[in-house]
């Protein structure tokens, strides 16, 4: 029997040759991931609704070897330009190893006054996180290679807000967003077992408190407050994360939901 190559820690994290997807690699956290995975020497595909924002993160990510990225335009609330993106990245790098969807479209209505039509149109988010994760299993099959499927969640898929920390500030975290967050934490799940056999590992990053330079003040305060470590994210601390889970160094891991919280849902 031949004996077994043992990976070195830089063979692990390595995504030279590789190729990702990164859908809403235009906002606050999707330009970070993008950045991780092309330091890591992949080629990224970022992606957006609006082209020219997904050209401008193209523009500023750092390229390792030769690497071309590209952008392309994708709705994931819009089956049709979903499917159009998806095959335009195809088309543009040849093949996709890794897809982190992180796309989002955002709703300000709370529990108090959302409609049933702004509800269910939250949830549709989860839908284009799943046809772009069976798309991308569809398209690692045809070609009988591995790929990693990475879904953002958030650890208000897990665990509830604190309503205090909202009152008088802005509306508290919408129970939508906490349904399909949750939701999506769970399709990992569900998609990872169904998928194991194809060698298509799907896994979940759940960020914490990573507020936006537009978020209230008073309400980081809070935030801060009731974080363990009494701070928020910085939008680079989930770059070690998301490379994990993109490259080999967590070949024997599906199914799991990795929580970056500052110790948030330790309490």
């Amino acid at each position: 029997m031949l004996p077994i190559h043992e990976p070195t820690v830089a063979e692990l994290f390595d995504l030279r040759g590789k190729r990702a997807l990164v859908t809403g690699a235009s906002g606050h956290l999707g330009g970070e991931l993008a950045r991780a995975l092309a330091e890591a020497g992949a080629t990224v595909v970022a992606s957006s609704r609006d082209l020219a924002r997904a050209e401008a993160v193209v523009a500023d990510l750092p390229s390792c070897d030769g690497a071309s990225h590209r952008a392309v335009q994708l709705d994931h609330m819009d089956e049709p330009s979903l499917l159009a993106g998806f095959a335009a990245a195809i088309d543009a790098v040849g093949e996709v190893d890794v897809l982190v969807s992180n796309g989002h479209e955002p709703l300000a209505a709370d529990w108090t006054d959302v409609t049933a039509e702004q509800f269910s149109r939250h949830l549709k988010n989860a839908t284009g996180y799943f046809l772009l994760a069976r798309l991308m299993r569809e398209h690692a099959v045809a070609r009988q290679k591995p790929a990693s499927v990475i879904l953002l969640g958030s650890m208000y898929g897990i665990v509830g807000s604190y309503p205090e920390v909202y009152r008088d500030v802005c509306p508290v975290s919408p129970a939508a967003y906490h349904a399909l967050k949750g939701g999506i934490v769970h399709l990992t799940r569900h998609l990872a077992v169904c998928w194991a056999p194809d060698g298509v590992r799907v896994n979940c990053l759940s960020p914490g408190p990573f507020p936006s330079d537009k978020a209230p003040l008073e309400l980081v305060r809070r935030l801060c407050d009731r974080s363990p470590m009494r701070r928020m994210g910085q939008p680079h601390e989930l770059k070690g994360a998301v490379l994990f889970l993109a490259s080999d160094a967590s070949s024997y891991m599906t199914g799991q939901n990795m929580v970056i919280d500052g110790g948030w849902t330790a309490w």
